[in-house]
């Protein structure tokens, strides 16, 4: 298909896993009546963004990437035909946990997972405590709606991700989020589109929106929302999100765009993989 419709969550933390999975239900349901065909929650959308404390408790929101969560919302993909992107927090096994994405096709098939590689370690994003950084490389991921990435919030610091997923011929690469403001406010305002404009593909970037001081009072911190979409020349595909208020972003992605910026830049064909060898070096 040439023009393919996707959906972004960006939702508040309402108190409870219950609430907001059924919340987001409610949302994919809205989506696919709005005509998407793909559709991408935020980052570890069926909790509060728990990295704001080092506590364990926040262990037991851990699922197997074909657990509860994972069941529930592949099937109601088969159910509504659209392709899912679902950030979770995953187990591995026991004392072993990831921060990833299961992407579940529009017959409700679970094509595979993504593991967030890059974890950070600072202030109120204390996540090196409750995950292992990901071991499952950059898969590309062959959907309904065409070739489908994913990369997750911090590791859009790091160009190498974006590259490695746009040589896998990734069209479609979606960055769920849990940005705050701060130092990211300029890099959220940087990095995606230019992302999407080095590697001639669409980059869908769902953010979480508003306070959590339901959950961690003094604590919590402000999402600024700002769901956006970038096409494959780095413009944005329509208005950014609001920054205070939740949303479903749904936007058009013409996926003859890929080629056309690939064909016109030539940036694949102008690499010199030859002369990156420092990169990989310690």
């Amino acid at each position: 298909m040439t023009v393919v419709r996707a959906a972004l969550t960006q939702v508040s933390w309402p108190g409870s896993k219950d609430e907001m999975l059924d919340k987001h239900e409610v949302l994919a349901r809205k989506a696919v009546a709005e005509g998407a065909q793909v559709l991408c929650f935020q980052e570890l959308f069926y909790g509060p963004y728990f990295g704001i404390t080092q506590d364990a408790k926040y262990y037991r929101y851990a699922e197997p990437a074909d657990g509860p969560v994972v069941q529930r919302f592949a099937a109601l993909a088969k159910e509504l035909g659209v392709v899912s992107v679902l950030p979770i927090y995953e187990e591995q096994q026991a004392g072993v946990y990831y921060n990833s994405a299961v992407v579940v096709d529009a017959d409700g098939s679970v094509l595979g997972t993504y593991r967030k590689v890059h974890i950070p370690h600072v202030d109120r994003f204390w996540e090196k405590f409750y995950f292992r950084p990901g071991n499952l490389g950059y898969p590309v991921f062959e959907t309904a709606v065409g070739k489908v990435g994913v990369t997750i919030c911090y590791d859009r610091h790091f160009p190498e991700g974006w590259r490695a997923l746009g040589l896998a011929g990734a069209e479609i690469v979606f960055n769920p989020n849990a940005s705050k403001p701060g130092l990211s406010n300029r890099l959220w305002e940087l990095e995606q589109p230019t992302a999407a404009a080095a590697n001639g593909y669409f980059v869908c970037v769902p953010n979480r929106v508003g306070r959590e001081d339901n959950e961690y009072g003094d604590q919590a911190v402000d999402f600024y929302g700002t769901s956006y979409v970038v096409d494959p020349r780095g413009n944005y595909v329509g208005d950014r999100a609001s920054s205070t208020e939740e949303e479903l972003l749904v936007r058009d992605l013409d996926l003859d765009l890929v080629r056309a910026a690939r064909d016109d830049w030539q940036f694949y064909r102008d690499r010199r993989p030859d002369a990156y060898g420092s990169l990989v070096t310690p």
